[in-house]
């Protein structure tokens, strides 16, 4: 199977949560950001038309964290994401204050505590576009299961 390529003149593709409330707050600064030079290429996951699987993906797993690819095409996820969305749009004195080591690591836990939490903190148990055939549910409660959300 191909992977769908990214657009020509991108340095990183985002696949991002389209009907969460914060990560549409995020991605909209980030394309105002972006206006000028496109250097992002946005890819939402609950759009009827997205299909994990052509990435060799699962819905499950791409709600479970952010995920991008790189300008080489390799997969990236969680906080690394948002240092290459944020150098793309010439913020790399952010991303450099980032790295440092305590920095990054307190920036890759915290985000870990909230992706496992994203759901529920956005007043959400499962997005509208998994379906079962789309994203697996427990019988118990409807909602995500793997990757930290329930």
């Amino acid at each position: 199977m191909t992977t769908p390529a990214m657009p020509l003149g991108t340095t990183v593709e985002v696949f991002f949560d389209g009907e969460c409330p914060l990560c549409v707050r995020e991605i909209g600064m980030l394309r105002r950001l972006d206006r000028k030079h496109q250097r992002i290429a946005f890819t939402d996951i609950t759009a009827p038309t997205f299909e994990a699987s052509a990435y060799g993906k699962t819905m499950e797993g791409l709600m479970g964290t952010i995920q991008g690819r790189d300008e080489q095409g390799e997969w990236i996820t969680g906080v690394e994401v948002f240092r290459q969305l944020y150098r793309a749009v010439g913020l790399g004195w952010l991303v450099r204050i980032t790295r440092l080591p305590g920095v990054r690591w307190v920036l890759d836990a915290s985000y870990r505590v909230f992706a496992r939490n994203r759901l529920r903190l956005t007043g959400r148990s499962m997005p509208a576009s998994c379906d079962t055939d789309r994203c697996d549910r427990t019988a118990a409660n409807g909602r995500l299961t793997s990757h930290g959300l329930s």
